[in-house]
């Protein structure tokens, strides 16, 4: 269900890849809408290290750090990169893809918890 709003809030609401991303799991870490908010600055390839934003919020909502490492590697291999602008160049998916990518690694974690 969360993979289905997250890619939702990013193609209806127009919400950019790391706002779906926190809007979708906000459950997981009592996420505010204000944080949601001020994550509008983390699309684009302005995340840390210019990381894709959907996949730095997804890292943002896992405490465990060698599932953090395990969804990076899985969301490469996939994307092609875990930054943004790189995956933009390569163009194997697109960001909405990004986000549903990011969220169904977040859920399927998620699960394992």
């Amino acid at each position: 269900m969360s993979v289905k709003m997250a890619v939702h809030s990013y193609s209806k609401e127009k919400l950019n890849c790391a706002q779906s991303i926190l809007k979708a799991f906000s459950h997981r870490k009592d996420i505010t809408q204000s944080e949601i908010d001020a994550a509008r600055m983390l699309g684009g390839g302005k995340a840390a290290g210019g990381v894709c934003g959907a996949l730095h919020a997804a890292l943002l909502l896992h405490d465990d750090l060698e599932k953090k490492k395990a969804m990076r590697e899985m969301f490469a291999m996939r994307a092609g990169s875990e930054h943004c602008r790189e995956i933009r160049a390569k163009r194997l998916v697109t960001c909405a893809q990004c986000v549903e990518l990011a969220a169904r690694l977040l859920e399927s974690e998620s699960s394992g918890d």
